[in-house]
């Protein structure tokens, strides 16, 4: 099998199986998605969906965040991961917001880069999800699942996985793809256990051909 025909029917099995995928994050607007992405690095989209609705009701604008003091805000987050590190994120984001963009939220990578707190994954949910723009957020399990299946080859970080996976899926399908694939590692192709038997991909699935196909198999019978 080409790696072209092994995209087409992993693009067509979502497109039948999945196709109203979309973050599991809790948000209204564009700036209460990039605080919650901000703090979904390295921590449950569950967990960041308890503590932003207290955040969001005290912090509403970025405005308001950006006059705020680190120990007003820490209590909010104090149970998302590197809770003290993502408070001056916030903070320092929301004050960039007011500063140089006018407290609006870009619509580009290149701006969002450039908000503390914001890497090339968080810049690519937001133009990708806010602003429907063709974007690849690679996170971990968007690197493990195109990797298992065959979508990447030897990518070696989230980087190269990114333009792989952008030269080979059509433009418009880009943003629900991230979520396919961050939806399937985060309920099928999971890290230490993949459950291939419930997996509609093992057909195609690189390492379900490989790795896991004899574990799958029917035993023998016996005498």
């Amino acid at each position: 099998m080409t790696k072209k025909e092994r995209y087409t029917y992993v693009i067509d099995w979502f497109q039948r199986h999945v196709p109203n995928a979309e973050t599991e994050l809790h948000y209204g607007n564009p700036y209460e998605l990039l605080v919650a992405v901000i703090l979904s690095a390295q921590c449950t989209d569950k967990r960041v969906n308890m503590v932003t609705p207290a955040l969001f009701v005290q912090y509403p604008t970025p405005y308001l965040l950006s006059k705020a003091t680190f120990e007003e805000v820490e209590p909010y987050i104090r149970s998302v991961t590197f809770a003290n590190n993502k408070t001056r994120h916030l903070i320092g984001m929301a004050q960039m917001l007011i500063e140089k963009f006018g407290g609006e939220v870009p619509d580009n990578i290149e701006d969002l880069v450039l908000l503390p707190g914001v890497g090339r994954k968080t810049a690519n949910v937001i133009v990708s999800v806010v602003f429907d723009k063709p974007g690849m957020a690679v996170d971990t399990h968007v690197f493990r699942v195109s990797a298992r299946i065959g979508l990447t080859t030897r990518a070696k970080n989230p980087l190269q996985a990114e333009k792989q996976l952008v030269a080979a899926i059509p433009a418009h399908l880009l943003p629900i793809a991230h979520h396919w694939l961050i939806l399937h590692g985060r309920y099928t192709c999971v890290a230490r256990k993949p459950k291939c038997g419930d997996c509609g991909l093992t057909a195609v699935c690189k390492y379900y051909q490989t790795d896991m196909k004899h574990l799958h198999a029917p035993k023998a019978a016996t005498s």
